[in-house]
């Protein structure tokens, strides 16, 4: 007998550690498909392996491909927050299956995580604001220290109460800055129109400021570091900005940003 408990999807991109990554239970963009069939190898791993009790796996979905990445015959931090979302004592019923009980004898386990009438995220806690000079940049070595969950009807709503949780709290009025890689200019332009319209004053590099300003958004151009000052660092330094949203491509790319 297997159960497959859930399946979150991470929210970081793939090659940051899974405890530094925000997930969500249920999926908010797999496809059932998708999820079908990472059930359906979660549950050929379970017979091969011969595991008894907890097991995570992780996968990575690339153009409707699952690959496995890892499989631990064991359980992993995220237990007690699946236990949460869903609402079943996975670990208690575990360990007694560990013990000696077989698992179909546990009939009250039913779990569909994709229709529970809520969506549930989990987002990693960082010690960076009390470490000023270490750099936040995510990889595959774990920096979190610890972890908080944030439950609501819909993703963005629980996702915002799971921000508010880790103490990362989003500015109301000031200038925000954008610098974006190309291929997601045309997914921002929405979050900066909202951005504006709230009363925002817009700051943008070079590229992207060209592609804002032509899809008739009024934001101010500002130099990067290579450009010469003043530069968007100075603006930084000096309190100017509120917010920033910044998305990358490339090692050199990831190093001067």
């Amino acid at each position: 007998t297997v159960v497959v408990a859930g399946v979150l999807q991470h929210i970081e991109e793939a090659g940051v550690h899974s405890g530094d990554s925000a997930c969500t239970l249920p999926p908010y963009s797999l496809s059932a498909e998708i999820i079908n069939e990472i059930k359906r190898q979660s549950h050929a791993l379970a017979i091969a392996l011969e595991v008894r009790g907890l097991m995570n796996v992780q996968f990575a979905v690339k153009d409707n491909e699952v690959y496995l990445i890892e499989v631990n015959p064991r359980a992993s931090r995220t237990v007690p927050f699946v236990a949460k979302a869903i609402g079943q004592p996975i670990a208690k019923i575990a360990a007694r299956v560990m013990a000696g009980e077989p698992l179909a004898s546990f009939t009250d386990l039913k779990v569909d995580f994709t229709d529970f009438g809520h969506i549930a995220v989990k987002e990693a806690v960082f010690p960076f604001a009390r470490f000023p000079g270490v750099d936040p940049v995510l990889g595959p070595e774990m920096r979190s220290t610890g972890e908080v969950m944030g439950i609501d009807r819909d993703f963005a709503t629980a996702f915002a109460k799971a921000q508010l949780g880790s103490s990362t709290y989003l500015p109301v009025e000031g200038t925000a800055f954008v610098s974006v890689k190309d291929t997601d200019k045309p997914q921002i332009v929405p979050a900066i129109r909202r951005l504006l319209d709230l009363g925002f004053r817009v700051l943008a590099t070079s590229g992207t400021a060209d592609y804002l300003k032509a899809q008739g958004l009024d934001v101010e151009r500002v130099n990067k570091v290579q450009q010469g000052r003043p530069h968007i660092v100075d603006k930084i330094k000096d309190g100017e900005v509120a917010l920033i949203i910044n998305t990358t491509e490339g090692w050199q790319s990831l190093q001067d940003s």
